[in-house]
């Protein structure tokens, strides 16, 4: 992922007028707007925070018109000091006229009223609330499709859609056109443009908080990679003092200490995951672990992919969730592409509570095996599945995509052999929520009411899209190379056993 520039204006800083002189790195202060070198440029960027790191004071810089996961620590060196800084406008007294002091009253009368009875949010409906400027994720996601020239007649009632929105970080398969059309009218959706908006134009998180706490992690040594975590992860205190941590990546112990991690990593003895291996191919593995019985390896692998989720809040009560963990095995060993867990008993029916591709490895169509790897799983279960609500920017539009395939790929299966399909069929087939598949149906307005019955139509470009889709290499999960039971848990087994 190569994240880039926005076109527009400055973003940093109040759209006030600041007053600009020179200033050191002892004056410089939270809240300037300084020039800062960044790939090679200068840039503006505003000055978040302050800290003195063991190799000396930083600066923590959310530079000009990019992505927040970019927000970085620079040291002084980096910062122009030739050129003037743009210093914060102090706070102006408030007005003390009659005009004012009434408005006050009113809106605090207003207030009052409001929080007389205020209603307790349920933890899911408060990770719902969002920006306002976060779009609709059902808006505008394909164009307006041909005429239509395959019908299946549907047998269920149409329902009302209701929105999904974030969960965990998802990357996006660069090989795949499967909504990358134009509309013609104002408004479409350009599937290009919309990946460059999500990763260049700031989290489009469901909880601010989070988003607004600073990273406090650098840099991490992970394996041959050189990672720059996006957001805060609770590492302990002393870690963030460090210009580089350094993580184990079978044991995913953490050191903030090179010669102590390359101590460890001549003693440590593990080369994958601690679980049951229940799949494999000649390109990935995948491991099953508990919580419960692997807690600090899971607790490891909580935090550190925290630093590239902007809203989990899972950190330490591994216990109730079971971790399917993606590997590729070299001659060292497997090495971690990315992980999904889930509750060992989910009351909404939920086969993913977090799903993650770490960044080195997105793009690549890892993504789609870990959606795929979780429904397959749903099927021999014998259960619908869905992934936790709300979904994150990038994970909602994997899904999507994931969706619109195999559901694309059934009608067209159905239409072939001229059978009748439904959404409870559809659903069955492919352990998918009814609300999903209505979702995605929707979504590419595949359902008409015609001659008084409810039915699907596939357009013409959609079918031409998928066979041109299908003769790209992209790699699937075989089924049959699944060893695996569902787990019977005990009532003490799903959580904490104290």
């Amino acid at each position: 992922m190569s994240p880039g520039v926005l076109n527009g204006e400055a973003t940093v800083g109040a759209d006030v007028p600041r007053q600009k002189s020179k200033a050191t790195p002892d004056t410089l202060r939270v809240g300037c707007i300084a020039m800062v070198e960044k790939e090679g440029q200068a840039r503006r960027a505003e000055i978040l925070s302050i800290k003195e790191a063991k190799s000396g004071r930083q600066f923590y810089c959310n530079f000009d018109n990019f992505n927040k996961r970019l927000d970085e620590w620079v040291p002084v060196r980096r910062i122009d000091f030739e050129q003037d800084v743009e210093w914060p406008n102090p706070e102006k007294d408030k007005p003390k006229d009659n005009k004012s002091k009434t408005a006050g009253a009113v809106a605090s009368n207003k207030k009052k009223a409001a929080n007389k009875n205020p209603k307790r949010l349920h933890k899911r409906e408060q990770s719902v609330i969002s920006e306002a400027t976060t779009p609709h994720p059902w808006t505008d996601f394909v164009d307006n499709q041909k005429t239509p020239s395959t019908p299946l007649d549907l047998d269920s009632t149409k329902a009302t859609a209701t929105p999904v929105g974030g969960g965990d970080e998802m990357d996006l398969d660069d090989d795949d056109e499967q909504g990358d059309v134009k509309k013609e009218d104002e408004g479409g959706f350009s599937r290009e443009k919309e990946i460059e908006k999500l990763r260049t134009g700031g989290s489009m998180t469901q909880n601010p908080t989070e988003l607004a706490r600073i990273r406090n992690i650098s840099r991490v040594q992970f394996g041959e990679w050189n990672l720059f975590p996006w957001y805060f992860s609770p590492y302990p205190e002393p870690f963030t003092l460090e210009d580089e941590i350094y993580i184990c990546e079978f044991c995913l112990n953490y050191y903030a200490d090179h010669k102590s991690f390359v101590r460890h990593r001549h003693r440590c003895t593990l080369h994958h995951p601690p679980g049951n291996e229940i799949y494999r191919d000649d390109y990935v593995s995948f491991f099953e672990i508990d919580g419960k019985r692997q807690r600090t390896w899971c607790r490891n692998l909580c935090l550190f992919c925290k630093m590239f989720l902007d809203h989990k809040t899972l950190y330490y009560d591994v216990d109730p969730f079971l971790f399917y963990v993606m590997t590729q095995k070299t001659e060292k060993g497997h090495h971690l592409v990315g992980f999904f867990s889930k509750e060992k008993e989910s009351a909404e029916g939920y086969n993913v509570a977090c799903i993650l591709t770490l960044p080195q490895y997105q793009r690549k169509g890892f993504g789609r095996l870990l959606i795929q790897f979780s429904y397959e799983l749903s099927k021999i279960e014998g259960k619908l599945g869905s992934p936790e609500k709300p979904l994150s920017d990038l994970g909602l539009l994997s899904y999507r995509q994931y969706w619109s395939e195999v559901i694309l790929d059934l009608l067209i299966e159905s239409s072939e052999r001229e059978e009748k399909t439904s959404i409870e069929s559809i659903s069955t087939s492919l352990a998918m929520m009814t609300v999903d598949v209505e979702h995605t149906l929707q979504a590419l307005k595949m359902q008409v009411y015609h001659k008084g019955e409810h039915k699907l139509v596939i357009p013409e470009a959609l079918i031409a899209r998928r066979e041109k889709d299908k003769l790209k290499a992209k790699r699937y999960i075989a089924p049959e190379r699944i060893q695996w039971k569902p787990p019977v848990f005990t009532a003490s087994s799903r959580t904490w056993g104290w």
